[in-house]
């Protein structure tokens, strides 16, 4: 690209983008949360037409010529599936709403390169999931689909959008080693859009750098490596634990010590077997990692604590002392719980102001339904200047990247300054910076007398300090 300008000025970059991409080369654009790299990746695979500049490719030795046939480009929210308009936040647990729902074999079709198809299925397990319907599947699960699926048509250039998010580590590992095989190709280009700057793999030859709506000079990996380092600034952690710490207390908190337990719980679909007679109580004031491989059940588990699984009722569950199904009202239970999860950003497809986004969460809606007090709005904002994002308050949802829907989704789940927090892979598409802040905005509230988190990550470097005690799950 020689000059490349969007025409529409809201899609455009700061600066006119000087880029190209040989032959051999593997590239990494990597930037923080906002950069422009989605942005830059539009521009380059012809998505926004251009009102200077031009666009040319050479696809050599591929057969085929349009940018369309050669460039694949699996997007960071593609992690949570192929949600539209039709989608909606229970649906992967309503098992009686599926009926025109796909499953995975019906939409991966017919495979040609059978020797692919076995390398593939084999490293991502999905000979189980080729007869689920497409929404049941885990979040990890549905990475794993969509890069299986992109894989197997072939593209001379593979575009990734943050690759090893919601994969657990032996699947990290296992796709590192594929990505490596596949970077020795010839006929293969690999680019990877990456959030996490300490976090390129050894095959990619140059970096891309984009800041502040700006791109950068393409570099050697080895010059970007040797130029780069986080620094922590403790001081601004510091000021955001103090702001944490002083906030007001509610006094409407429940008083029980159990504030979840689960008798024998046991949760199933069809012939599959998600959770198996699960006894599980979670005290006042813990703090509990919950881990295991993807498709295990994490979040089904917490969709059970949540309300969010119409079996939640046929269960024995117990919450903040009350025993569900005896008369309690889910809504009142649920201001007590904040909660953010790879489904929840799945179902987010309203395109209305941030702050009304955050807003929500004082309400346990996916949109914003009721007219928010003048009060209500100050203690949205002030969360979402905690989380950094005040600046974007007023901005459309939809045109926020994939890392400031995550932090603004954070916000939302805070803002009710709740007595059991629930993150389902909280930092999925964080870049450096934001991991550590966010890292510390749950250690600060988490010193706040009575709060209970639940937390579920891929990452062990990615769980808090306060992490109190841990709970495995495995597949069945």
């Amino acid at each position: 690209m020689a000059g490349g300008v969007a025409r529409n000025p809201l899609v455009r970059l700061a600066h006119p983008v000087n880029l190209d991409f040989s032959a051999g080369e593997h590239i990494a654009i990597v930037g923080p949360n906002g950069a422009g790299k989605s942005l830059l990746v539009d521009l380059l695979i012809g998505k926004y037409p251009l009102r200077e500049g031009k666009l040319t490719y050479n696809f050599y030795p591929s057969t085929a010529s349009t940018a369309y046939e050669n460039i694949k480009y699996i997007t960071f929210r593609d992690t949570y599936g192929t949600a539209d308009a039709n989608y909606y936040y229970q649906q992967r647990w309503n098992s009686h709403d599926l009926d025109d729902v796909p499953d995975v074999r019906e939409i991966l079709g017919d495979i040609k390169d059978k020797e692919l198809q076995d390398e593939l299925f084999s490293l991502f397990h999905i000979d189980p999931m080729l007869d689920k319907k497409i929404v049941l599947l885990s979040s990890g699960e549905l990475r794993k689909f969509q890069l299986t699926k992109t894989l197997l048509s072939t593209p001379r250039v593979l575009i990734m959008d943050n690759p090893f998010i919601g994969l657990d580590a032996v699947t990290r590992t296992l796709l590192l080693d594929l990505l490596e095989h596949l970077s020795r190709k010839h006929a293969l280009q690999l680019v990877l859009v990456l959030s996490m700057f300490d976090d390129i793999p050894p095959f990619v030859t140059h970096v891309v750098p984009v800041q502040g709506m700006t791109v950068g000079e393409k570099i050697s990996r080895e010059t970007y490596m040797n130029e780069f380092h986080f620094n922590e600034n403790h001081s601004d952690a510091e000021l955001l634990h103090a702001r944490i710490v002083n906030l007001p207390y509610s006094d409407s908190n429940y008083t029980s010590k159990e504030v979840v337990k689960l008798n024998k719980v046991g949760i199933r679909y069809g012939e599959r077997t998600i959770l198996k007679e699960l006894d599980w109580t979670v005290k006042r004031g813990e703090k509990w990692a919950l881990s295991g491989e993807n498709g295990s059940g994490k979040s089904t588990l917490l969709s059970l604590v949540c309300a969010d699984n119409p079996q939640s009722y046929a269960c024995d569950i117990s919450l903040f002392g009350r025993k569900r199904g005896t008369g309690e009202s889910i809504w009142e239970i649920k201001k007590h719980i904040g909660y953010v999860s790879p489904e929840m950003h799945r179902a987010y497809l309203k395109n209305i102001p941030a702050v009304d986004i955050v807003a929500s969460g004082l309400h346990d809606s996916i949109g914003l339904y009721k007219r928010t007090h003048s009060d209500q709005v100050a203690i949205c904002e002030w969360w979402m200047d905690i989380f950094g994002v005040v600046g974007l308050k007023d901005k459309p949802f939809l045109q926020l990247s994939g890392g400031e829907q995550r932090l603004t989704l954070l916000a939302r789940a805070f803002v009710k300054d709740p007595e059991l927090l629930i993150l389902d892979e909280p930092l999925h598409g964080l870049d450096t910076f934001n991991r550590f802040r966010v890292k510390k905005i749950i250690e600060a509230f988490c010193s706040r007398r009575d709060k209970t988190l639940v937390m579920v990550t891929h990452y062990e470097n990615e769980l808090p300090t306060v992490i109190t005690d841990k709970i495995l799950l495995k597949r069945n």
